[in-house]
């Protein structure tokens, strides 16, 4: 898989810290990407990416030096280190010990063949006409990616991992009496394709359905500020985009975060607790070590409405003099790591949902969303949202759809009055996209009353 000995990588990492630099590492990578999209019956898009190469980075304080090839050659790596090494060097280059043996994490997990991933995107298309004689058109995809990893570091130390991903999308467009709507739905998952089970897919089939024969219903309503149910488990994105983003450790070392130098200080209620977890088996976020090779963890973000951690990597952690907290993620080889989350969730509290509910004398639940957007600096965000209700007296009433929520992370967070008893963690197809890369994570949220949001 990779033609190296250990004394080879040695070698190029004596030369990426020839010129200075404090620290180096070398990320080795070759994934397999294969996809398979059928729509209408009929296979509309068949692709297979393959990835190969190493990144080499020197680190100096908070400047960095990174290079990338694709040619895992001694010379090819020997070139990249010293270009990598050429742009920090300001310190003596430091002694570099015999790299450790690092022993595979996990074995390989077998990819399914383009046959056996067309027979169950078959299976979904006639499924879904069985469902429902609404459904006019069906779009299904199997993505996987097995990606092999080896990281060595100047410091000795180092790992290797394969890291199985795969992901299941489907969506239905729905006719009704000259109206469209459309239903989607996905699962994914660290791991192989086994998790695509019948159970699975009519499971997925009949939410993305139900999804779309309920819009055909739903209305929209004159908007205003008002409280806001958010609904346990997609809501979540209320959890990456308004907040988590926030509390990347480059955007606190930059100034860039609302919440830079409010560490140890109270942001929110005392039964408000918040975690950003990599260790969570197959999820979307967990990593056994991340991409500095730091061991996968699970942190504390908000304990009790008190802010105690940030999301740091390596140089970040540096900066602030505290350790690592295993969120430095990159997307492939080609990318520097960067602090970034994994899977970030409120922790569940001692309410209902139907005690949220039926304190809310006017108000919307909201349950299903499809985008947001977020101003990291002041944690302005807006979230459309697809599928809701209305809250009148105390009961859900009409139904809702296609609105707009807009609010300020920090405020919403402040305005959280009731924390319910039912945290759910979101498996949907989560891609973040931050500094031109993307890596998949997940979000979860238990319902949650916001005393106030501007909906429109």
């Amino acid at each position: 898989m990779f033609p190296l000995t250990d004394q080879q990588l040695h070698n190029v990492l004596s030369t990426a810290l020839s010129r200075g630099g404090e620290y180096a590492d070398i990320f080795l990578e070759d994934t397999h990407l294969s996809s398979l999209e059928l729509q209408d019956g009929t296979v509309s898009q068949a692709q297979q990416v393959m990835l190969y190469g190493a990144g080499i980075r020197v680190v100096q304080g908070t400047q960095t030096g990174y290079a990338y090839t694709m040619d895992l050659g001694p010379e090819a790596l020997h070139q990249a280190a010293r270009f990598a090494g050429s742009i920090p060097g300001t310190c003596a280059a430091p002694d570099i010990p015999m790299l450790q043996a690092t022993p595979l994490l996990t074995p390989e997990t077998p990819m399914l063949e383009p046959d056996a991933s067309k027979n169950i995107l078959l299976a979904i298309n006639r499924r879904a006409h069985e469902i429902s004689p609404l459904v006019v058109r069906v779009k299904a995809t199997i993505a996987q990616r097995m990606q092999h990893i080896r990281f060595v570091c100047s410091e000795g130390n180092g790992f290797s991992d394969n890291r199985p991903r795969t992901t299941l999308f489907i969506s239905v467009v729905l006719q009704k009496d000259g109206k469209t709507q459309m239903g989607f739905g996905s699962r994914m998952y660290q791991r192989g394709a086994e998790f695509i089970t019948p159970e699975l897919t009519e499971e997925l089939l009949q939410d993305t359905i139900s999804q779309a024969l309920f819009l055909f219903d739903a209305i929209q309503i004159e908007g205003g500020e008002m409280p806001v149910v958010m609904a346990a488990g997609s809501s979540g994105i209320l959890m990456h985009e308004a907040i988590g983003h926030a509390f990347e450790a480059d955007f606190i070392r930059t100034g860039e975060s609302i919440f830079t130098g409010k560490l140890g200080q109270r942001i929110c209620d005392s039964h408000i607790t918040i975690v950003d977890d990599g260790t969570q088996p197959y999820d979307a976020g967990m990593l056994r070590y991340d991409d500095e090779g730091t061991p996968g963890q699970r942190t504390t973000l908000v304990e009790k409405g008190i802010l105690t951690s940030y999301l740091h990597d390596r140089i970040s952690a540096r900066h602030f003099g505290v350790q690592s907290t295993g969120n430095g993620r990159r997307e492939s080889f080609r990318h520097m790591p960067l602090p970034r989350m994994r899977s970030t969730y409120m922790c569940a509290g001692g309410a209902t949902e139907e005690d949220i509910i039926h304190s809310v004398k006017r108000g919307i639940y909201a349950q299903t969303f499809t985008n947001g957007q977020v101003q990291i600096g002041a944690g302005d965000f807006t979230f459309f949202m697809k599928k809701g209700y209305l809250i009148e007296d105390g009961h859900l009433t009409t139904p809702l759809r296609d609105m707009n929520i807009i609010g300020n992370g920090p405020q919403a967070l402040q305005h959280i009055s009731m924390v319910g008893n039912n945290l759910k963690i979101d498996h949907s197809a989560g891609i973040c996209g931050k500094g031109g890369q993307r890596v998949g994570v997940s979000q979860g949220l238990p319902t949650v009353l916001v005393d106030k949001l501007v909906v429109g």
